[in-house]
């Protein structure tokens, strides 16, 4: 199984009491797919992963994998600070029907690039064969995936796709270099995704996709196709959704934006807080402008 286009990053809907709200998550996957999103990825950083209780998780990817009755692929977020948890995730993740994981490193110690490695090298293994997407965030992890490592893993045989969320165009280009013909890159909300297009990226795996998948795709299909100029007008106004989501809460930002839409999916795991009426009037305005409202 190859992955390429627009992979939204979830938002995982949690009620008060902690239970996870099946129906509106139920209704934001049809509404994707019916949008004609490539691939889902629950448990993103949009998702957030680093709030939730690992039954919660578990909850989340189940009700995706569930309510997508096999129509794209599923790429589930795999996250720890310890190799031996990320494996036991990685095995349900795989039990419980993902087509892919995503593989991101927690730590609270620096880890050495040999830990590094062997972390996402064990979870490849955990994964029996199905694509491993790395992931990382410099601004949000203790551990970043150096040059050299990422080049070493991209020569592991399931360890096929990178989204690196640096906002260094220039590293994505090193990475496809150096890992021509073994990995495939994914723009993050960090980068202009058609400028990453351009060097050579599958794709757009990100949480504003949630918010504007119909918009994204007919930019993924303009640059697929070699229509620049038509990529370029399509970017311009989406890059307000970027800025959006670069300046407020990730978590926040999506469900707010949601909300607004007509999916009833909660306010962010505590201690963040919900966003307040100016920023959610500055959300609705940006949504209006680009055709999402």
């Amino acid at each position: 199984m190859s992955f390429s286009g627009v992979f939204p990053y979830l938002v995982s809907p949690i009620d008060q009491s902690g239970a996870v709200m099946e129906g509106v998550l139920k209704d934001l996957v049809d509404h994707l797919i019916d949008a004609g999103v490539h691939g889902l990825t629950p448990l993103g950083s949009t998702g957030e992963f680093a709030y939730l209780s690992q039954e919660q998780r578990r909850h989340v990817v189940d009700t995706v994998i569930w309510a997508n009755r096999g129509r794209v692929p599923v790429v589930a977020g795999v996250a720890s600070t310890s190799t031996s948890d990320a494996v036991a995730q990685t095995e349900y993740m795989v039990d419980a029907g993902a087509d892919g994981i995503l593989a991101i490193l927690e730590a609270y110690f620096p880890v050495s690039d040999e830990g590094v490695e062997a972390y996402f090298t064990a979870i490849a293994k955990a994964a029996r064969g199905r694509p491993v997407v790395l992931y990382t965030n410099p601004q949000f992890q203790r551990s970043d995936l150096s040059l050299p490592v990422i080049e070493r893993l991209s020569r592991v045989e399931n360890i096929r796709y990178i989204k690196d969320a640096s906002t260094n165009t220039g590293r994505l280009l090193s990475i496809i270099e150096r890992t021509r013909g073994r990995m495939e890159v994914f723009a993050a909300s960090a980068h202009i995704p058609v400028c990453v297009m351009m060097i050579g990226g599958v794709g757009w795996m990100a949480g504003p996709a949630c918010i504007v998948p119909r918009q994204s795709i007919a930019l993924y299909e303009a640059a697929k196709a070699g229509d620049w100029a038509n990529a370029m007008e399509l970017q311009r106004p989406l890059w307000r959704v970027n800025e959006i989501f670069a300046k407020y809460s990730i978590a926040a930002c999506i469900k707010a934006a949601l909300e607004l839409q007509g999916f009833p999916v909660g306010v962010p795991m505590a201690p963040q807080v919900a966003l307040g009426e100016a920023a959610r009037a500055e959300i609705g305005a940006v949504l209006r402008d680009v055709g999402a409202l």
